[in-house]
C-alpha cells in the first residue's frame, strides 16, 4: 500500500447529499478529519449520523458528494480498489458485530485470513497480541461471544478492529449500554490506543461524558449539515439544537469530568 501524504486528511466529505424518497436527510455536508484527532458526530434522532458513517465507510452510495479516505474517492471505486482503501481502516459497530459462531481470536484473525495467508501460529500471536490491546485476559481469545460480558464484547470487536493495524478507526456508539464506570473505562482505552498506535478516531457518539473525555473536535449534524469545531467553538453556536445538546443538564455534567 503506498505511504499517504501526512498533509491530506485522513477523512474528507464534501458536497455530500443523501435522500431516501422524499426524506432528504443530507444536503450538502461537509466533513474534514484532522490526523491524529478523536473526532466525535453527534446529532439528533433522524439527522443521519448512522447514514454518514455508512457512506464513509463504503456501504453506501450517495447521491451525491466525494467521499475521501486518504485523499481517494470512495464514490468511484468499486471491487479490489474499493476493497484496498477499505484495509486502511478498522470499524467497531454498535451491537459489536462479532460471529457468534467463531471465538474472539478467530473473529480477531478473520480480516487477517481475507488479506495474508500466515501460518496458524502466526495467527495466533497475532490475535493473542490483540486481546492483550485492548486489555482482555488471553483466555478471552477461546471463548465465543456470547460468553462475553457486553463490555468484553466492545473490547472484542476493537481488537478484531485493530487486526489489520489501521491507521484509522471508526467507533459506531462505542460506550452504548455500558454502565458509566465501564464506559469511562473503554474511553480511558481508546485514547490510550489512539495516543499508543497513533490513530485518527472517528466516532459516533451520544455520550456526552465521552464527548467531553476524549474527542479534539466535534461534528454536529444540523439541518442536514455539518457544524464542526472544538468543544469551545460548538458550545459558543447559538443554533438552538446545539445549545440544548451542549448546554442542557447532560452537557453541564459532561462539563465537569
Amino acid at each position: 500500500m503506498a505511504a499517504v501524504d501526512p498533509a491530506i486528511p485522513p477523512v474528507r466529505v464534501t458536497g455530500l447529499v443523501n435522500r431516501f424518497g422524499q426524506q432528504l436527510v443530507h444536503d450538502g455536508l461537509d466533513m474534514d478529519v484532522r490526523r491524529g484527532e478523536v473526532f466525535g458526530i453527534v446529532g439528533g434522532s433522524g439527522s443521519g449520523k448512522s447514514v454518514l458513517l455508512r457512506s464513509i465507510l463504503g456501504l453506501h452510495h450517495p447521491q451525491a458528494g466525494r467521499v475521501e479516505i486518504d485523499g481517494v474517492d470512495l464514490t468511484v471505486l468499486h471491487g479490489d480498489a474499493l476493497r484496498q482503501v477499505k484495509h486502511r481502516y478498522g470499524v467497531t459497530f454498535q451491537n459489536g458485530a462479532l460471529f457468534s459462531s467463531l471465538t474472539v481470536a478467530q473473529n480477531i484473525q478473520l480480516p487477517i485470513l481475507e488479506t495474508h495467508r500466515p501460518s496458524q501460529d502466526v495467527l495466533d500471536g497475532l490475535a493473542e497480541l490483540k486481546i492483550r490491546l485492548v486489555g482482555l485476559p488471553t483466555d478471552a481469545g477461546g471463548k465465543f461471544p456470547s460468553q462475553l460480558s457486553g463490555g468484553m464484547v466492545k473490547r472484542a470487536a476493537l481488537a478484531r478492529a485493530l487486526a489489520l493495524d489501521p491507521s484509522l478507526l471508526f467507533l459506531d456508539e462505542p460506550t452504548a449500554g455500558l454502565d458509566p464506570i465501564a464506559a469511562a473505562s473503554f474511553d480511558e482505552l481508546v485514547l490510550f490506543l489512539q495516543r499508543t498506535l497513533r490513530l485518527t478516531v472517528v466516532m459516533v457518539t451520544h455520550d456526552l461524558d465521552t464527548i467531553y473525555r476524549i474527542c479534539n473536535r466535534v461534528g454536529v449534524i444540523v439541518d442536514q449539515r455539518m457544524v464542526t469545531g472544538t468543544l469551545d467553538e460548538i458550545e459558543r453556536n447559538d443554533h438552538p439544537w446545539i445549545k440544548e445538546y451542549f448546554h442542557g443538564a447532560r452537557g453541564r455534567a459532561g462539563r465537569r469530568q
